[in-house]
């Protein structure tokens, strides 16, 4: 038994030692200089970052809390990366099983019968003659087992399972892409949704003030002190503001049908739930921290470099095959009559083979050719990704800088505004001014109300896309494998 271990234990020792050649580049992360990355952002930003997990939960509103978890459990969007995720999983199962051998096992019984062998008389029943027939039987068994290694001398396996294992990393940072813009796409919609709602809120406050003003100048006109030239200014006006309402209640039932689908729901769903009114949620601001930042918070820009990190592996791959395979097989075989007796004599045979590609017309080196422009793709869409990232961040900030600037200016308009108004009524009460000033001074409160409105949900907007920019709504240790498949995403 022992001289027939030894030429497995030769070949082994002699394909590992082959086997240590892996061609190919080795990759090798990138530096933010080469990725064009800056030491600091050129708009103002907080230097100091902070831990945007859970962002949602600093805009102090239950209600976007609740909704941005709905979404995060129910969501159909999340319910397909995490099947691309298990997918890409066990396309990394499938290739690390290429660094084992393939073993096969077979089993027989065969019965045979020898007409020599016995006898048994057969009589013609047209004939009268009868005919005497020998035969005898005999049974055998038989067991077998088939391997086979493919040693990759130059390391095309281990270049194949280290893109495959790229590949699920960058699987994983999908889902998590996904993750986060699902969470900031409710967030968005939530704070539109309420921005609509107070809008609508300003037109009815305003059609209460025009209807008191309508009012007021039909008095005057039946007194004969103004012409009906201010009923009909009047009546202009209100039909106007009246007009307004239905196309913002569109706009407000469109963002909460939005919401619905986000959170795995039918359309209308959230209606009762979002019709009470309540405020623009205001969120607290963020640190950005420094560009390079970017490079780890973002789970697109790491999908990117594990993209990279896999077409790279692949150029390996693909120059493996412009040298020598190495392949064994071996086979154990056993024969018996009976299977007390099956183990009695064992054959086996063991076949090391070398097979080289030598005329193919030039396609394995068109091979390699590919598979490095496809890494310079990767890599030209990584720098791309990390760019955008940057630039993302630097939107929202200016963004949001501009949104508080216009939100304090508002405030003021608003105020102004609004005393005006309230004195314009009151001087046309009394006949100190025309129907016109008063006309201006009340579009000039709903502009103010609006326009004040707009800069709050804006603010919000731009914080909910700064928190997005920044790559918060995800955790690397929470991510799922891919192993096995989410509850709550409704897959079995």
């Amino acid at each position: 038994m022992r001289r027939a271990v030894r030429p497995w234990a030769a070949t082994l020792a002699l394909a590992a030692v082959l086997a240590g050649c892996t061609v190919g580049p080795d990759y090798h992360p990138r530096t933010a200089t080469e990725l064009g990355v800056p030491e600091a952002y050129s708009v103002p930003a907080l230097a100091t970052p902070q831990d945007l997990t859970a962002w949602w939960r600093r805009f102090d509103d239950p209600e976007l809390s609740r909704l941005v978890e709905q979404a995060r459990t129910n969501n159909t969007d999340l319910a397909q990366a995490v099947g691309r995720l298990r997918q890409a999983r066990e396309a990394l199962v499938q290739s690390r099983a290429t660094l084992l051998p393939t073993l096969s096992g077979s089993a027989g019984y065969n019965r045979s019968i020898d007409i020599r062998g016995g006898s048994s008389t057969i009589t013609n029943p047209a004939t009268g003659t009868t005919t005497t027939i020998t035969r005898s039987a005999g049974d055998s068994f038989s067991l077998g087992l088939d391997a086979q290694y493919q040693v990759g001398l130059f390391g095309e396996v281990r270049r194949t399972v280290e893109a495959g294992r790229a590949e699920n990393e960058a699987s994983r940072f999908d889902y998590a892409t996904v993750l986060v813009s699902v969470t900031s796409e409710v967030a968005r919609n939530y704070v539109l949704a309420r921005g609509y709602q107070a809008q609508i809120a300003n037109a009815r406050a305003s059609l209460a003030i025009q209807d008191d003003n309508l009012e007021i100048a039909g008095f005057r006109v039946q007194a004969g002190l103004v012409s009906s030239l201010d009923a009909e200014q009047a009546r202009s006006q209100r039909a106007q503001t009246a007009a307004t309402v239905p196309q913002l209640e569109q706009q407000y039932e469109a963002a909460v049908a939005r919401l619905g689908v986000l959170t795995g729901q039918a359309p209308g769903a959230l209606r009762p739930e979002l019709a009470a009114v309540q405020p623009i949620p205001a969120g607290a601001p963020v640190g950005a921290g420094i560009p390079a930042d970017v490079l780890r918070q973002r789970p697109d820009v790491r999908a990117a470099e594990r993209t990279l990190a896999a077409a790279t592996a692949r150029i390996g791959v693909a120059r493996a095959q412009l040298y020598p395979a190495f392949t064994i097989t071996g086979n154990v075989n056993t024969d018996a009559a009976s299977l007390g007796s099956i183990a009695n004599v064992i054959t086996g045979g063991l076949f090391a083979g070398l097979t080289q590609a030598i005329f193919n017309g030039g396609r394995l080196r068109s091979q390699v050719r590919g598979q490095e422009a496809a890494a310079d793709t990767a890599f030209a869409a990584y720098k791309g990704i990390v760019l955008t990232a940057l630039e993302d961040v630097e939107n929202a900030l200016t963004a949001y800088t501009a949104a508080q600037t216009r939100e304090q200016q508002f405030a003021i308009a608003l105020e102004a505004a609004n005393n005006s108004a309230i004195l314009g009524r009151s001087q046309y009460r009394t006949g100190l001014t025309d129907f016109t000033t008063l006309q201006q001074q009340e579009l000039s409160l709903l502009s103010a109300r609006n326009g004040l409105t707009g800069a709050q949900a804006d603010r919000a907007t731009a914080l909910v896309q700064l928190y997005a920019a920044l790559g918060g709504g995800w955790d690397a240790a929470t991510l799922p494998d891919g192993r096995t498949p989410i509850p709550s995403t409704g897959t079995r």
